[in-house]
């Protein structure tokens, strides 16, 4: 506008010749508007730079197009590409996403649902392990994408991370390591990782330590009914009872480094843990991966730098950010529709940190 002032719908009915309420139908994309009248009125949008408010239209009792995403933590870069996935699927559609950190306002005792909830959303997706303090109300279509359990009702869309855990220990025992760690956390996926990091040892006739939880001493190893005479692999874990960050698996490894010089290689539950892990081998004075070999879950974007090199599981978090958009559009549309869980196949990405024994 010539006086400075930002453009409202009345100028954009006025620029194309329209009612303001014609305006109101070509911007909830209504096929009732003919397509003389929607381009009339989509220029008169480009020229006078028009930004329709969300709050508004959501007020005036027409769809807000708005999706919000609840992250875990705004410093975990697996977000990153997920949220690349949700926005290839949902964009087409002309809806947006609105982000928040559930633990970046903790202080503030307020959920990001409420939040979300006074923008009129028209779905949430809850991306990590989910909270019933959430509070999501049960009409809200809901989507939890990476993360395991917690609402009965809403859709799942996940990586196989059984599946990612045995790759990582078949990729290891396959290049000759027989003396094999484990560091990760409490998290379901962290769990079920280690539950198929173990299966893959077990399939190869070896025996795992039970979980050991960090700050406990370690139980006998309990082998396996089924091993073959004369099998020569181990595995020991460690499960961290505080966050799994690159400080908690430095602390946790340089432990089991002292406790279990044997081991050759150790698979970290995520990259991050897997950054502190390569750096307490460092500490010892080893080589990765001429002394330990590394294998890291995640394949974030920290993975794949050249200085890193990180051999790591990808579990496809931008088809789980996709497949996650897509199901909370189905459930938008058909919101009584039964409650499904979708598992992506992870793979493998070999790089630097791993090699034959």
């Amino acid at each position: 506008m010539g006086d400075g002032k930002p453009a409202t719908i009345y100028d954009v009915a006025a620029r194309a010749g329209v009612s303001k309420s014609l305006v109101s139908l070509v911007l909830q994309r209504s096929p009732r508007v003919s397509e003389q009248r929607r381009t009339a009125v989509l220029t008169a949008i480009a020229e006078l730079d028009y930004r329709p408010s969300t709050a508004a239209v959501s007020l005036a009792g027409t769809r807000s197009r708005t999706i919000g995403v609840v992250l875990d933590d705004f410093r975990n870069q697996w977000f990153v590409d997920l949220l690349t996935g949700l926005r290839e699927s949902l964009q087409d559609q002309g809806h947006r996403l609105v982000v928040a950190d559930r633990f970046l306002n903790t202080g503030l005792d307020a959920s990001p649902v409420e939040g979300f909830l006074s923008m009129r959303v028209e779905g949430i997706v809850i991306a990590g392990e989910p909270d019933a303090d959430l509070a999501v109300p049960a009409s809200m279509p809901v989507v939890v994408a990476g993360g395991r359990g917690g609402l009965a009702r809403a859709d799942t869309v996940a990586n196989d991370d059984f599946a990612g855990g045995r790759m990582a220990a078949e990729h290891l025992i396959a290049l000759g390591h027989v003396r094999l760690g484990f560091v990760g956390g409490r998290s379901a996926a962290s769990v079920v990782r280690l539950a198929g990091w173990r299966a893959g040892i077990e399939a190869a006739g070896g025996t795992v330590r039970t979980p050991r939880v960090d700050g406990e001493p370690d139980r006998e190893a309990v082998p396996t009914t089924s091993a073959p005479a004369g099998a020569d692999v181990t595995g020991v874990a460690t499960v961290l009872q505080a966050d799994v960050t690159e400080e908690t698996g430095f602390t946790a490894t340089r432990r089991l480094l002292v406790e279990h010089p044997e081991v050759t290689a150790v698979f970290a539950a995520n990259d991050v843990t897997a950054l502190g892990v390569m750096s307490a081998v460092a500490e010892r004075g080893l080589r990765v991966p001429e002394d330990v070999s590394v294998v890291g879950y995640d394949d974030t974007p920290i993975a794949a730098t050249h200085y890193v090199g990180l051999t790591s599981i990808d579990d496809r978090s931008v088809d789980i950010g996709r497949g996650a958009g897509e199901q909370l559009l189905a459930r938008i549309e058909d919101p009584s529709r039964p409650a499904r869980e979708h598992l992506v196949e992870p793979r493998l990405i070999a790089r630097r940190t791993t090699a034959a024994r």
